[in-house]
């Protein structure tokens, strides 16, 4: 089964969240069951940088507004994954980060940016591939930022490959004036209701939601979600349309590289054997934060995007009761301004108890989730999460909501799941700072239980949180459209 893996970033090529970690480990796990499948990518600085054995694969000519491009194909430098790249430094080699400038400003030619990367995607798919005799079964596209490939796959009847849409996070849609669609080479009757329209803009994501030959979300919870009104923003009516075709996989993790056992960035490593370790990398943590050294005070660690999805902005505002109940914050993140001054504020005011990271470091981002007792995690709405199966992987219980992939993946510490060995972490019923607050306290009263905070540490560390269940779901998804015609 040949696959075309589209996306705008993937680890450790470049990363601005988890669509990154999911775009490197999931092709990488597909490979390992036999998929003959590709990455394709935007050829960034950055990618080009880090991708091995790259070569020059072929020219596409005739494409919008900016004439042409050569592919570019190299191999993961871990995996050797083989990702075609899109090279076009006039669009993708820039100062700052894939979506936005070094000032956070959106690219104001985003919409062709991502119209490139949807276009020579599909122009892949067709029978005159320029990428030779090599042709996809099955496109697969994450996010808005692929997602006109299915409606241009759609409109080029030599294009006989089925197409998949992930959804990772419906918030971004990829929504762009509506004189975009004729810049971009779609036909004009593409642009309604029953297409690519969304309330008079283009919709990149509405586009692969209504195009596309397969849908799925990121986890079961999520997939359901999205059909309602609280969590479909705007698009519930569509989503619940197709609902049936509506597919949750929750996402794995990296298991080798996000492994206490032989984490590199720890200074000591442990298992669910011997967690004695833990506490030396907890005590490092402290001294390299300037935390007060001790064993004892319940470390609470963060590593997020600071955003009110994130439900830090909760977090802020029950902070200075934790600090008081003798708890230390170790955060890691940036985001909204007025968060990070928030949590700036408080380590200056509680600086041997309180440390903020502002930005991101992948070393510190394992010492945390190490090092930390606790992980904090009370999104509003989260499609999957990682940071959360990291906490679990590292025996650092998480505090999540709820919610899409939290409540698919972290079982309540309640005394039914404490009996059953089930229990991993702790499960709020909805967002809300006072749910969050009582939340901590009950953790931290476990906590001060050795043997019963051993218990929901191992129960968590035993989990099965790798790729080998979510790829095989893929693959009978992909088998399924290949047995069935077109949409």
């Amino acid at each position: 089964m040949r696959i075309l893996f589209v996306t705008s970033e993937a680890y450790p090529l470049i990363k601005t969240g988890g669509l990154a970690d999911v775009s490197g480990s999931l092709p990488a796990a597909l490979k390992g069951l036999g998929a003959d499948i590709r990455i394709l990518i935007p050829g960034y600085a950055a990618v080009l940088e880090k991708l091995k054995n790259i070569e020059h694969l072929a020219r596409i000519q005739h494409l919008p507004l900016i004439g042409s491009v050569n592919l570019l194909i190299g191999t993961m430098p871990d995996t050797h994954v083989p990702v075609i790249v899109i090279d076009c430094p006039s669009l993708y080699q820039r100062a700052g980060g894939p979506y936005a400038d070094a000032s956070g400003r959106e690219w104001e030619d985003n919409a062709l940016r991502f119209g490139i990367l949807s276009r020579v995607a599909a122009l892949l798919s067709r029978n005159d591939s320029p990428a030779g005799d090599w042709r996809p079964d099955i496109v697969h596209c994450n996010d808005w930022q692929s997602g006109l490939a299915p409606a241009y796959m759609h409109y080029m009847p030599e294009s006989h490959a089925r197409s998949v849409i992930s959804l990772h996070n419906l918030a971004f849609q990829g929504c762009f004036p509506a004189g975009w669609v004729e810049r971009l080479w779609l036909p004009a009757e593409s642009y309604q209701m029953h297409g690519v329209e969304y309330h008079h803009q283009l919709s990149f994501l509405k586009a692969a939601i209504y195009y596309s030959d397969a849908i799925t979300t990121v986890s079961p919870t999520y997939a359901r979600e999205i059909q309602t009104s609280e969590f479909g923003f705007g698009m519930e009516g569509l989503l619940a349309a197709r609902g049936h075709e509506i597919q949750g996989i929750l996402n794995g993790i990296e298991t080798n590289e996000w492994n206490p056992a032989t984490d590199p960035y720890l200074t000591e490593n442990y298992d669910t054997n011997d967690l004695s370790g833990k506490k030396h990398v907890k005590s490092a943590l402290q001294r390299q934060l300037g935390l007060a050294e001790d064993e004892h005070t319940p470390l609470l660690g963060v590593v997020s995007r600071l955003t009110h999805q994130k439900g830090l902005d909760m977090f802020l505002s029950v902070a200075e009761s934790v600090l008081k109940d003798g708890c230390q914050i170790a955060l890691l993140g940036g985001g909204e301004a007025q968060l990070e001054h928030g949590f700036q504020s408080l380590a200056q005011r509680y600086p041997q108890q309180v440390s903020v990271t502002i930005g991101y470091n992948e070393p510190l981002s394992h010492q945390i989730m190490a090092g930390a007792d606790i992980f904090i995690m009370p999104s509003r709405f989260e499609p999957c999460g990682l940071n959360q199966m990291y906490g679990l992987r590292y025996g650092t219980p998480p505090i999540v909501t709820h919610t899409g992939g939290l409540a698919d993946s972290v079982r309540d510490s309640n005394e039914e799941n404490l009996k059953n060995h089930e229990a991993t972490g702790f499960v709020m019923p909805y967002a809300d700072a006072v749910q969050l607050l009582l939340s901590i306290e009950r953790a931290i009263g476990y906590y001060r239980n050795a043997e019963l905070w051993a218990q929901i540490q191992r129960n968590g560390m035993r989990q099965d949180l790798g790729w080998s269940h979510s790829a095989q779901a893929y693959v009978q998804l992909y088998e399924s459209l290949l047995n069935r015609p077109h949409r």
